[in-house]
């Protein structure tokens, strides 16, 4: 628990993710599954930790703070398998560094740990009640609907899709369904474990959701930058800059890396302005009336910035 005068960011989300930790090797059995969460930087569930802090500080009791420890528990999990699943998807051999969970198990091992993982943030999330139930089950989902998009994007170069426009928003959706859902929902679920209700839920919902859209472009520029080229990432954005819509049946991979080559500086100006424009909506829903004031609204502030530019440091940008 967080001493919440002049309290710091950086100090609340360490002294949260050790709770965090010890809440999820208290809970989970399974040194399997402990073994896929480690590691992880546990973005999701330290908002949930935020939001529920921000409308319940100088209130909460250690059994409501524990049993918030327990909602990010199922967060994790709903993560966790989410990542397993991408990695089969993509055939992405590492995971943080290490030998991704179904090389080392197989594919079959690999898709029923990850239902088993899900199931057992339903098991909690169920014991939250049904509201919070339901909310998992939603955000899951979204987060699945968001991984097929995406896989029939790649598997079909977009034969159907010729305008620019249309184009663009099949790639706005994918980020929006597959990352900034998750971020959304562990928003409002800190605020449902605070037994909140009504308009603040809204408005902890849109803040996540701006924070999960940031991310996700961020997350997506380091990828280019490091020379990862996804069809649903890359060609979206190029045809927002071509004067006419590329379709990946149409060209090879090396004429797709020329033009990237040749749009690179526009990409990444894209890309940051972008980045910056979500930090700056979720920096001011933080300021909303309906949120009670308290110490913690003040990190709601800055947590989006605080957020993404850890990730954008690996390739020295800033916003």
């Amino acid at each position: 628990m967080e001493d919440n005068q002049s309290i710091k960011l950086d100090d609340f989300f360490d002294t949260t993710r050790y709770d965090i930790e010890e809440k999820i090797s208290s809970t989970i059995s399974d040194e399997k599954i402990r073994e896929i969460l480690h590691g992880g930087k546990r973005l999701r569930s330290l908002l949930t930790q935020l939001t529920f802090k921000t409308c319940t500080e100088g209130k909460e009791t250690h059994e409501d703070y524990q049993r918030s420890l327990e909602s990010a528990v199922s967060i994790e999990l709903a993560h966790g398998a989410s990542l397993i699943h991408d990695d089969i998807i993509d055939k992405d051999a590492e995971r943080r560094g290490k030998p991704a969970f179904h090389i080392k198990e197989g594919i079959g091992h690999a898709i029923l740990t990850g239902h088993r993982m899900l199931a057992m943030g339903f098991d909690i999330a169920l014991n939250h009640g049904k509201v919070v139930a339901k909310l998992y089950v939603d955000s899951w989902n979204e987060v699945v609907n968001g991984e097929i998009n995406e896989v029939d994007f790649n598997r079909n170069g977009h034969k159907e899709q010729s305008l620019k426009s249309t184009i663009f928003e099949a790639y706005d959706k994918i980020i929006d369904l597959k990352t900034a859902s998750l971020f959304s929902s562990a928003c409002e679920a800190g605020a449902l474990e605070a037994n909140m209700s009504g308009d603040i839920l809204k408005v902890f919902r849109q803040y996540g959701r701006e924070i999960g859209l940031a991310y996700q472009l961020a997350d997506d520029l380091v990828d280019l930058a490091n020379g990862e080229m996804i069809d649903s990432v890359i060609i979206p954005l190029l045809n927002r800059l071509e004067k006419k819509p590329i379709k990946k049946t149409s060209f090879k991979r090396w004429e797709i890396k020329r033009k990237f080559a040749k749009n690179e500086d526009k990409i990444r100006q894209y890309y940051i302005d972008e980045i910056t424009k979500h930090v700056r909506k979720a920096e001011e829903i933080s300021k909303s009336d309906v949120i009670p004031h308290s110490s913690y609204k003040d990190l709601l502030m800055d947590a989006p910035s605080y957020i993404i530019n850890r990730m954008l440091s690996e390739i020295n940008i800033s916003i």
